[in-house]
């Protein structure tokens, strides 16, 4: 262990992150009766220039108004190379009340974007005398941003969580797709001939490594890694395969943009009965093989060890706070 100790950010529930325009008040109360994990209401690319400023008006009032019971709330800001940006941060922090859980930052390029940020909430909490402290969501989605990601993560204290914005990020980088999210037919690798001639061909994962890097970055600083939208809501099988690609890479949830993903995302993102069963198995195992001066046992015919112990009381510990939600 790295003498470096990583602080690890408060514990949320983070599944399914739902999407809901700002300007569609009416899908506020039905948000908050959904089995999302945390609501992000928008106010950037799901609102047209001319319904800015009164999706900020429906956002406050909605803030004041509806009961989001334990849900985590989160307020995507237009970027901060727009004129709404200020506005948006103004008037929701000092006209929204305390619900509001958590600032969404799109676009985030630098660790001087979240710096900007940061000295405004800062001021606007201390001149407001505002009792909670607003945490950050930085989507990473642009080729600066995953240039910079690593110091984007450790930008500022409020920080909470890196999210993967794909259908950005591969305008940014020059991508050959117009879909958000999934596979591309000529991403794929096309195997030697058999003996017979015939070959075969696998698709692969074009996001792999975007991904990737981000959940680094996110896990080397505490932060929770966030995969992003799956465009297609009428391919659920499609969605829950790019979901469990990106939970076995370590990400801790995805967003929905329709309702219809929200179960396939909490789906995806608890462990089973078995898979607690077996991490309750190991924790029991490992205790009994320390009493007994061992660094590894046998279970089942495998070898666990110390690491085994901290991936088994992840699970453990998720599906706690799953069952505490």
């Amino acid at each position: 262990m790295s003498f470096t100790i990583v602080e690890q950010v408060p514990a949320r529930g983070n599944r399914c992150e739902l999407a809901v325009p700002g300007s569609r008040p009416e899908l506020f109360e039905k948000a908050a009766k959904s089995a999302a994990d945390v609501i992000f209401l928008d106010l950037e690319d799901a609102v047209a220039p001319d319904r800015k400023e009164q999706a900020r008006k429906n956002i406050i009032q909605g803030l004041r108004d509806v009961d989001f019971g334990r849900k985590t709330v989160s307020l995507r800001i237009n970027g901060l190379d727009t004129p709404y940006m200020y506005r948006d941060v103004v008037d929701v922090l000092e006209q929204g009340g305390e619900r509001l859980d958590l600032i969404m930052i799109p676009k985030a390029g630098t660790a001087a974007d979240i710096y900007a940020l940061d000295l405004l909430v800062t001021q606007i909490e201390a001149a407001m005398g505002r009792r909670k402290r607003i945490g950050f969501e930085m989507i990473i989605e642009t080729a600066l941003g995953m240039q910079n990601v690593e110091e984007i993560a450790a930008a500022s204290p409020r920080n909470e969580s890196l999210h993967f914005g794909v259908a950005d990020y591969a305008a940014s980088i020059g991508a050959r797709t117009t879909g958000i999210g999934g596979p591309h037919p000529d991403y794929g690798v096309l195997t030697d001939p058999a003996e017979d001639g015939s070959r075969d061909y696998h698709w692969g994962d074009m996001w792999h490594y975007a991904i990737a890097r981000m959940v680094v970055a996110a896990r080397a600083n505490g932060l929770r890694p966030i995969d992003g939208p799956f465009g297609d809501f009428s391919d659920p099988d499609g969605f829950k395969a790019h979901a469990g690609r990106a939970a076995v890479m370590g990400c801790e949830g995805k967003w929905a943009i329709h309702p219809s993903q929200i179960e396939l995302a909490n789906e995806v993102y608890s462990p089973s009965e078995a898979e607690v069963a077996k991490a309750r198995r190991i924790l029991e195992a490992m205790e009994q093989a320390q009493k007994e001066g061992k660094g590894a046992v046998a279970l089942d015919g495998k070898l666990i060890d110390i690491a085994s112990i901290k991936q088994a009381e992840n699970m453990v510990r998720l599906a706690e706070q799953i069952g505490n939600d």
